[in-house]
């Protein structure tokens, strides 16, 4: 299990150890009066924009450090609070002592994370009913938000409709660790008794001021104490979501005491945490400070942008709206408490007011998911290691051999020659192009891993141009950070230099890493980073990267910038061979979504860990990063054959569906443990292949709103307060499909939570369900709970393949789910799968539409058409619906044997063409359904099959 003696808890930080205890002071006072004050006259707006000074009274001598504060309202109606720290002059007697230390705090994260949504809005302005005492702005849509800030204390409450839904201050948590110089006291001379501590020089804890000490590893620290904090409330607010990556539920935990509470703050530090412990606030592999709060009617977020170490604090408070009316329910506040160890107070401000409103807009600002080549989403098949380019082909022949579709399969770190990146083990993987030849016939792929450590060794090219080139980080003396990793002795590669990104790209170029193809793509571990020997298994935060920034000040950012010099490797590769780079990482930070996908890490082969896997997928998906999976199977441990069939059965429901195993491990590819086990697991995989056209448009839809891939209840259902907390099912996309994976060993059925009226269906057998509330499920072994919401038409493949690149030209299914008024739509996207062509309009994207009024299936184009709309069109012009299956279909139907269909751009006298229809009727709790064999339609055009 996790080594908790390697990680800090908050007390052995001391950053969060002072602002924690700060919060636990001013709790137990009984009035309080935050030293933070916005000087009136300093405060100006001009196109959207306000500007002001915060004084922040210091001590009993009253001295003032002055913070800039900037409130940009943005068209989007988002607001962005920053407040950094007035620059230091030459001779000020406040600047650092040692000349090494940059002389401002660290604001350039949003150079990494922010990559749109910053117009700044034309409609703000200047509340004309300002009080005296706060400045007040209109902003957002028809001017509906409100920011009022007050100036003594300082505080903002942001308001929508006139109510206010976010607090800024309202504990007077605000502190800004300001700049000061380091005073040396004289040592006593011998025999004296050093002076005695005055109260002012008592006032505050300076014992990690300058220097901390952890794991026998010492911080030290030029630029003294800096630490940002802020107490954030959402009043009215129960349920807050968000924060990854925690191993944890999806409804954030109180954090601090008592039953059923954590005794820690949530940690965002990037950090290498195998066999992580669960339902645990403690930190994982990424970060993404976003939190969103969520009420009936009503969702709300912020985006805490810094890449320094930071801790959350949740807490939360009841009480009734109204004291004085009898009867009145209680409502609760949310209150948090953020504090980062460096770095500018920077904070998007999103008023919703929909959990998609939140999403949409944070995507806009962060960047909206990478559309993925097709093969990134089916299935991968993956262990460290397959040991040999033998075994990866036998392994891939047995795959076919027992009929099992599988895209990818991938190498750990021993195919490479004595842990040298770049390189191929010349015993083991002597011809690793007979190997990329015999998975390309069947259209697979290989990823191979790189990660941010190089080998510190001779006769090595890669290390010796990093070393003569400068690119990597430097220790705090400015010399190259030498540390231990898989290699043994390691340089890290600084991906925060646009130099070291250019050298990176020219690494993966075919003719430089021979042995590579057009089939090969790209892992990247590890890059936290992790360093066997440095303090918390990473990397010293007195380092320093490109800028002469410490680490201190960009570790959560890190993973991401090694992630996008390898995505733009993959970019660079061959020139006229552009394709869109698939590029897994382990660390991650808002934007990460920009470039590849994630899994949570070295989880273990336990049930408690199958379980956990599904709020946390959920949760990189509400939280702007909806590639994600995690290790089926689990990465320590061997599962049993039961828990690894139901490992698969979820998996299914994973956007990146990955099987993976540590190299101690028995092997368990699913042919491996045999009937019943391998046909069920099969089963399993080939529904994922099956409904990879339904996978495909979800994630389209995510790429372009930055809508999650799989959706918590609360998502789908804002206004359902009975399932704010349900995190152990999920919707798939916009397609009604809702799944209840199995996650306890044993278990013959599970109790699905619907939460409307409307009927839903058994995805196989179409047993119907009606009713808000648990329902029963029958899920024996061989069964995935999987049901239909009425309503939407649900896109597929029937015809199974070996993999899904071979299925680019198999005609579709239509499922017509139809909900309690007779009516369904849904939606089709699909592009050629690997080019960037669909930025040019060389998609399809349909929209189904059954209408009841008048008993009717049409098909719609709802895409934009671009330079190469029409020759994809027609180049898919042979792809066809190859059936309709209408669930839910009305009892006039069952004398219908014929329906009439008609198709755009077809001969009149073929307009009117009539196609068999098939009824089977209701029995035994299951729907009507009827079933339209080869309508003769195709996919890309507009039809209409009428059932009158």
């Amino acid at each position: 299990m996790v080594k908790h003696e390697n990680f800090k808890t908050c007390t052995q930080a001391g950053f969060c150890k002072r602002n924690r205890a700060f919060a636990d002071d001013v709790a137990q006072l009984s009035s309080w009066a935050s030293p933070y004050n916005l000087d009136p006259s300093s405060v100006s707006f001009k196109d959207g924009q306000l500007s002001g000074t915060i004084l922040k009274t210091v001590g009993k001598a009253g001295e003032t450090v002055r913070l800039p504060l900037t409130v940009t309202f943005l068209e989007s109606g988002t607001a962005r609070v920053t407040v950094d720290e007035e620059k230091r002059q030459k001779g000020d007697i406040t600047l650092r002592h040692d000349s090494k230390a940059r002389k401002e705090r660290y604001n350039e994260a949003s150079k990494w994370a922010i990559v749109g949504g910053l117009e700044i809005s034309t409609g703000a302005a200047l509340s004309r009913d300002t009080e005296a005492g706060s400045t007040r702005v209109n902003y957002g849509p028809a001017g509906q938000h409100e920011a009022v800030i007050t100036h003594s204390p300082f505080g903002i409450d942001f308001k929508r409709d006139g109510e206010t839904h976010i607090k800024f201050n309202e504990r007077g948590l605000l502190n800004m660790e300001h700049w000061r110089a380091k005073i040396e006291k004289p040592a006593p001379k011998e025999g004296e008794e050093p002076p005695p501590e005055t109260a002012e020089e008592n006032s505050e804890d300076e014992s990690t001021w300058w220097e901390e000490s952890f794991g026998g590893n010492t911080d030290s620290k030029p630029k003294g104490p800096e630490a940002v904090a802020l107490d954030i409330s959402f009043p009215g607010y129960e349920h807050v979501y968000g924060i990854p990556e925690h191993a944890s539920s999806l409804s954030l935990k109180e954090t601090r005491g008592g039953d059923g509470k954590y005794s820690e703050p949530y940690r965002l530090y990037n950090a290498d945490v195998f066999e992580y412990e669960l339902d645990s606030p403690m930190t994982l592999y990424g970060a993404i400070p976003l939190m969103q709060a969520h009420r009936k009617g009503s969702t709300v977020g912020v985006f805490w942008l810094n890449a320094a170490e930071t801790w959350i604090d949740v807490l939360k408070s009841k009480g009734s709206k109204n004291p004085l009316s009898l009867g009145t329910k209680s409502v609760t506040d949310t209150q948090t408490h953020w504090i980062s160890e460096s770095g500018i107070l920077d904070v998007f401000v999103l008023l919703g007011p929909t959990p998609k409103d939140i999403t949409h807009k944070y995507g806009e600002l962060t960047g909206f998911t990478a559309m993925p080549q097709q093969f990134a989403i089916a299935y991968h098949q993956c262990r460290w290691n397959y040991v040999t380019d033998e075994d990866v082909m036998d392994v891939d022949r047995k795959f076919d051999k027992f009929k099992i579709p599988y895209d990818v399969i991938w190498l750990d770190i021993e195919y490479t020659d004595g842990k040298k990146y770049f390189t191929w083990d010349p015993l083991t993987f002597p011809n690793p192009k007979k190997m990329h030849n015999q998975l390309d016939k069947r259209d697979r792929k290989l990823v191979a891993i790189i990660d941010p450590h190089i080998k510190n060794t001779d006769k090595y090219p890669v290390i010796d141009e990093m070393k003569s080139k400068g690119l990597a980080v430097k220790n705090k003396e400015g010399n190259d950070y030498e540390g231990w990793c898989w290699p043994g002795s390691s340089y890290w590669v600084d991906c925060f230099n646009p130099a070291a990104i250019k050298w990176w790209t020219t690494l993966f170029k075919y003719d430089s890493w021979k042995g590579t193809f057009a089939n090969t793509f790209i892992w990247n571990d590890m890059n936290e980073p992790s360093v066997f020997n440095g303090p918390e298994t990473t990397m010293p935060k007195d380092n320093l990267h490109y800028g002469n920034w410490e680490h201190r000040d960009v570790h959560n950012i890190n993973g991401l910038t090694f992630h996008n010099a390898t995505f733009e490797a993959m970019l660079e590769r061959k020139k006229g061979e552009v394709r869109r780079p698939f590029v897994l990482t382990r660390s991650f930070y808002a934007g990460s979504q920009r470039l590849g996908a994630m899994w949570t890490g070295d989880n273990l082969a336990e049930w408690s860990h199958l379980a956990i896997s599904i709020p946390m997928v959920l949760n990189q998906g509400i939280s702007g990063f909806p590639f994600s999976g995690a290790d089926v199977g689990g990465f320590f441990g061997n599962p049993s054959k039961e828990l690894l069939t139901r490992w698969y059965q979820t998996g299914t429901f994973y956007p990146f569906f990955r099987g993976h195993a540590h190299i101690d491990t028995r092997r368990r590819e699913p042919y491996v443990p045999g009937a019943p086990y391998t046909e069920i697991i099969s089963q399993a995989l080939r529904l994922r292949y099956q409904l990879l056209p339904a996978w495909y448009t979800a994630f389209h839809e995510a790429a372009t709103t930055g809508a999650p891939i799989v959706r918590p209840n609360f998502y789908v259902h804002p206004d359902d307060d009975k399932g704010f907390a349900i995190d152990d099912q999920l919707y798939v996309g916009s397609t009604g499909l809702l799944a209840k994976p199995v996650v306890t060993e044993g278990a013959e059925s599970v109790d699905i939570y619907l939460a409307d009226a409307q009927p839903y269906y058994d995805y196989f057998d179409y047993t119907t369900y009606v009713g808000a509330g648990y329902h029963t499920v029958k899920a024996p072994l061989d069964k995935i709970p999987l049901l239909m919401q009425g309503g939407h038409v649900i896109p597929r493949r029937d015809r199974p393949r070996r993999s899904s690149g071979l299925m680019k030209w198999d005609p579709f299914t239509l499922v017509v789910v139809l909900d309690n008024t007779g009516n369904a739509e849904g939606t089709l996207y699909v592009d050629d799968g690997e080019t960037f062509d669909h930025e040019q309009g060389a998609f399809i994207h349909r929209k189904f539409v059954f209408d009841w009024a008048t008993s009717s299936l049409s098909s719609i184009n709802i895409g934009a058409p671009g330079a190469k709309t029409a020759a994809y069109a027609k180049t898919m012009a042979k792809v066809r619906i190859e059936k309709v299956i209408i669930v839910g279909a009305p009892a006039s139907w069952k004398d219908l044997s014929k329906v009439g269909v008609s198709e755009e751009g077809v001969k009149e006298s073929k307009a009117g063409k009539k196609v068999e229809l098939k009824y089977y009727p209701a029995q035994g709790g299951k729907a009507s359904w009827a079933v339209v064999r080869d309508p003769k339609v195709a996919v890309g055009k507009g039809w209409k099959i009428e059932f009158a």
